[in-house]
């Protein structure tokens, strides 16, 4: 598609051009209120459409809401019906919105093919649903890759009484990223090479100087074909990671007084990185997780995968600026912002630190990290595709790799941050401070492999992507499914299922954490169970952009129960 410059924002002056951020995301940003009044009006309109966005010096191509990268926030409150309007004034392209994490009607829940048919362009639709939950979330683009253009934004729901978590000043913490390279250009690179993107493999000159992997290691890997570098499958080769659209050079300041609780909502709107995030000399307490409070938990750093979110408090005693670190995962870039108690008092940025290697632990074969007293070497098998380890699976070219030895990483800090020192956040802190709602034990029981192959740049569930698959994953509602997924790839995959909340298999029973999106480690396993409580067809995917457009997603059908 050719995208003319008289369609890109359809203004009167070039000045317009730059102004292209909300006033919640100001350069310099006092925090939004610590007690909200109750929003007026249920009625707001969004309007989608091509823009300018600069980030540093360059101005480049992206499709904004309501003129801005990232959208204006929706605050919303709980109890309320609200009616939001979306305006597709792209020239010659459907959009739609997905309420990420919000629970509703599955008809207004955003996903073209699936839930509703999309907005054309031209038109408008009107999503209208209850408000019933609160915390923090975010919107986003369901059409083709418009996500990775700058097509997202925060939601913030206040709670229809007193807010459980208590704090004086409160900022919006959206991480994404972004390149100018036009995100089908970057998808086909992906196909023509997977490792495109990765400038941070290793060398001669790095061998020789004794980092990464020992010689008879790296044959082992290459006779493998396997890179231990590859962490990222779209890097800071051609991504300026962003804080509120903003880049390291731009400077996002979120301003504080010694002394108070600040709270900080954290949303992933990334389309391919994973952040690990820390303030330093700053201890964070994480309180909510995907929107839901959690009990407190005192970290120096925490992992946030795509589409999560988390909360935390912090409370700055000194009377100087802190840098907001958010690093990528492979440690190829950084977004940088500062905490600050008045303007102009700039933090300075680390250095990237060392990026990390992918182990034998990520193929799903770390026999050392086994209890030796639980290890039966009798049923192993330890081929990289051996169909003795998953017989349901079938073994096209869409699956590289199948994991002997998948393991529950809960409990593990995510990749890259088992040496970085400190307390890292894990699944298994994650303590919901209220009861679950269904303390049922599961009915049955449901197991779905991730699977890929990376040099295909091939993704997708149990080794067929959504193309291939004729019927959905049935459920009948209000059943109570234990689902274990177990990824069999050496890349991350966080995962979403549209609609609904599920509750972590970690040890904490009636209290478990509460999530609709869940990261699963590479090589590792993840179990949840789920009440299957709403009725509709929903999706259900990797949030990893690319992986779901290349295939990694399959639709759950939720039917009523037959009648007696």
């Amino acid at each position: 598609m050719t995208i003319r410059r008289r369609d890109i924002l359809k203004i009167g002056s070039a000045g317009a051009l730059t102004a292209c951020w909300p006033g919640w995301a100001a350069a310099v940003s006092p925090g939004l209120p610590a007690a909200p009044p109750t929003v007026n009006g249920t009625n707001i309109e969004l309007r989608i459409a091509h823009q300018m966005l600069r980030i540093g010096r360059r101005e480049m191509h992206a499709i904004g809401v309501n003129g801005t990268v990232p959208g204006p926030l929706v605050r919303l409150q709980e109890g309320q019906d609200v009616r939001l309007t979306v305006i597709n004034d792209l020239p010659d392209e459907d959009t739609s919105i997905h309420w990420h994490g919000l629970l509703l009607p599955f008809q207004m829940d955003g996903v073209p093919g699936i839930s509703f048919p999309g907005i054309k362009a031209g038109s408008r639709f009107t999503y209208r649903f209850p408000i019933r939950q609160s915390g923090t979330y975010w919107y986003h683009s369901h059409s083709g890759l418009q996500e990775q253009m700058g097509h997202y934004g925060p939601i913030v729901i206040d709670p229809a009484g007193a807010d459980p978590i208590a704090y004086d000043r409160e900022h919006v913490v959206v991480l994404s990223d972004h390149s100018p390279m036009h995100p089908h250009t970057i998808f086909e690179r992906l196909k023509q090479q997977g490792g495109y993107f990765n400038y941070q493999k290793q060398t001669l000159a790095g061998q020789i100087a004794g980092r990464d992997q020992d010689p008879a290691e790296r044959r082992r890997w290459g006779k493998m074909r396997m890179d231990p570098t590859d962490i990222s499958d779209v890097t800071g080769s051609t991504y300026t990671y962003l804080i509120n659209g903003r880049g390291p050079a731009d400077g996002w300041t979120g301003l504080f007084r010694p002394g108070e609780r600040v709270r900080l909502r954290f949303v992933n709107a990334a389309a391919m990185t994973i952040f690990n995030v820390r303030i330093p000399g700053l201890r964070m307490s994480v309180v909510a997780a995907d929107g839901l409070p959690v009990r407190p938990v005192e970290v120096d750093e925490f992992q946030i995968a795509n589409a999560e979110t988390y909360d935390v408090i912090v409370v700055p005693s000194e009377e100087r600026a802190f840098g907001l670190v958010a690093e990528a995962i492979d440690r190829s870039g950084m977004a940088f912002g500062t905490l600050a108690p008045r303007p102009g008092m700039p933090a300075i940025a680390p250095p990237l630190r060392h990026r990390p290697l992918a182990t034998m632990r990520e193929m799903g074969m770390d026999m050392a990290a086994m209890d030796p007293d639980m290890i039966d070497m009798s049923s192993m098998h330890m081929g990289m595709r051996d169909r003795r380890n998953a017989p349901a699976l079938p073994l096209g070219p869409g699956i590289q790799t199948i994991s002997p030895m998948p393991a529950d990483r809960t409990g593990e800090p995510g990749q890259g941050l088992a040496d970085v020192g400190g307390k890292v956040l894990v699944y298994t802190d994650l303590i919901a401070t209220d009861r679950n709602p269904d303390g049922r034990a599961p009915s049955r029981k449901m197991e779905i492999h991730l699977t890929g192959n990376m040099e295909r740049y091939m993704w997708a569930f149990d080794g067929r992507k959504l193309s291939e698959v004729k019927d959905p994953i049935p459920f009948t509602a209000g059943e109570r499914v234990r689902i274990t997924l177990i990824n069999d790839t050496m890349m991350n995959h966080p995962i979403h299922l549209h609609g609904h909340f599920f509750e972590l298999v970690t040890g904490h029973g009636d209290h478990a954490p509460r999530k609709h999106t869940v990261n699963v480690q590479p090589g590792g396993m993840l179990t949840f169970d789920l009440t299957a409580d709403a009725v509709g067809d929903w999706a259900f995917h990797c949030h990893m952009l690319y992986h779901m457009h290349a295939g990694m997603m399959q639709v759950v059908s939720v039917r009523p129960a037959a009648a007696a």
